[in-house]
């Protein structure tokens, strides 16, 4: 899995996961922060959210066209500042008022601009790291590891956010709305360590950089010339493919809105015995811990490496194991910790995903990009299903909050489960698609193209609002089997332009 990669890959992917941290320790809350700072109600929080997810994935675009003629390294160097500048004006406490919405709306437009030039270009970078033939096999797989990476940012990024707006209480006194900003602050932090390892390692990965006007940079390959047939041929098949993962992203990120008022309104709000245990980010670690030791101790040809592996899973099992012995009452379950699950879901299922790949690769029998993403859409349609059973039964969100005693709560396992089944989607799908699109992108256009892949996911997340739109009055298995059907649909869609994409893919 990890070897024979590219040296730049690790500082690449270090450089995302300090990012990301700070990204997800804002998305944790954010919803929950507008509701409580602002008083707004669930459609209008949510159309706020899916906005600014829509520009954080739509600038990458417009990026990407400035990274073509600018450089790829200007551009993210840029891209972080502009973000820190986002970052510091949101944490700043300005109360509830207009002035301070304002405000917030201005943070919001500087990260994801600053986003849009970071984002992108630094995964066009990864991506050209591979076009050294030496490495051209390990593509899928290295994307893979960045993609793991930004998942270990977005790992701690839930708990980070719930401890820190804890403490600003029990500290300072500061009221519920007043703490979230100490929860925003914490991105400005992430984002100096970030900076400080993309410099640092940046003589692994310069080659990768490019210059003006989206040449080379020196010492790498010569671009290659594309016939305009085939560079028409090869936008084509990419814009089919980015028609599709719009409703995967429509469906994927609702766990920052209509997943997140589920968790905050139906979920149980304590948990005991063995559930209790995943709501600590730390035991989730050991279990990562024992996956990647387990495959270690399979696959290490050194009788040392067997024995450290063997250490380490005993080691781990052993933590769990006194956990487990020395737990006291009820946990409380916050509804932003429940957004842990999918991250620590990503980095755990990481290995398993490219061995299996991988041994289906040595047989002839790996399955496409574009089959893998067509499986991904399939997989996402079977989460929603699992949240419409469990939610059989339960009152419209409506009436849940008047009625009292009557309430009625679900189990925190559906989501899990839920957020279990999307990963295994978002596997097939997301760090897939961003190999295909690095491959296939005519080379002058690789920024561009990089950026349409964020567009179509810009377009997903404007679509999330609906989810806080139908958030009302209809009952909640209407509401999760609105993506049940449009993933269904994408799926057949792309089953039935297959053999024109695997064509170009070739």
């Amino acid at each position: 899995m990890f070897e024979n990669q590219p040296k730049g890959l690790w500082a690449l992917a270090l450089a995302n996961t300090g990012e990301r941290f700070g990204y997800y320790t804002m998305i944790a809350v954010f919803v929950l922060f507008l509701k409580a700072n602002f008083g707004l109600s669930a459609g209008a929080a949510g159309a706020i959210y899916s906005t600014f997810m829509g520009l954080v994935y739509f600038l990458p675009f417009v990026g990407g066209i400035m990274a073509d003629k600018f450089g790829y390294g200007k551009m993210v160097t840029l891209g972080i500042v502009v973000m820190f500048l986002g970052y510091l004006f949101l944490s700043v406490p300005l109360g509830g008022n207009t002035v301070a919405l304002v405000a917030m709306l201005g943070a919001l437009v500087m990260i994801s601009a600053g986003t849009g030039l970071f984002k992108g270009n630094l995964q066009v970078m990864v991506g050209n790291l591979y076009d050294d033939p030496k490495y051209s096999a390990q593509r899928d797989s290295g994307f893979s590891i960045f993609y793991m990476a930004i998942n270990i940012g977005a790992l701690f990024a839930p708990t980070a956010a719930i401890k820190i707006m804890d403490w600003t209480q029990a500290q300072f006194g500061c009221s519920v709305a007043e703490s979230y900003h100490y929860a925003f602050a914490v991105a400005c932090l992430s984002l100096i360590v970030s900076m400080a390892i993309y410099y640092l390692g940046r003589s692994t990965f310069k080659g990768a950089e490019g210059n003006k006007q989206g040449k080379a940079a020196e010492g790498s390959e010569k671009v290659e010339e594309l016939s305009p047939a085939e560079t028409k041929s090869r936008i084509t098949a990419l814009c089919l493919v980015f028609a599709v993962v719009i409703f995967f992203w429509m469906a994927f990120q609702q766990n920052g809105l209509t997943l997140t008022y589920f968790a905050d309104e139906f979920t149980a709000k304590t948990s005991t015995g063995v559930q209790s245990m995943a709501f600590n980010v730390w035991n989730l670690v050991l279990v990562i811990f024992i996956v990647y030791a387990l495959f270690s101790l399979f696959q290490s040809k050194s009788t040392r490496a067997k024995v450290i592996s063997a250490l380490v899973i005993v080691a781990s099992v052993a933590w769990l194991v006194y956990d487990y012995l020395h737990l006291t009452g009820a946990v409380k379950v916050a509804a932003p910790i429940f957004q842990h699950f999918n991250p620590c879901f990503v980095v755990m299922l990481t290995p398993v995903s490219i061995a299996l790949f991988g041994a289906l690769a040595k047989k002839g029998k790996e399955p496409s990009a574009p089959r893998k993403i067509a499986l991904g859409m399939l997989v996402a349609a079977v989460a929603y299903m699992v949240m419409a059973v469990g939610s059989i039964g339960l009152l419209t969100p409506d009436e849940q909050k008047v009625a009292g005693d009557a309430a009625r709560f679900a189990s925190p396992n559906w989501l899990i489960s839920t957020y279990l089944i999307l990963t295994f989607g978002e596997l097939l799908l997301s760090p897939i698609g961003i190999s295909f699109v690095s491959k296939v992108a005519p080379p002058k256009y690789k920024g561009m193209m990089m950026g349409g892949w964020f567009v179509a996911t810009a377009i997903g997340n404007l679509l999330v609002s609906v989810g806080g739109f139908v958030w009302g009055s209809i009952p909640l298995w209407g509401v999760w089997s609105i993506f049940v059907v449009l993933c269904l649909i994408s799926a057949l869609f792309m089953f039935s332009i297959m053999k024109r994409l695997e064509q170009v893919a070739k």
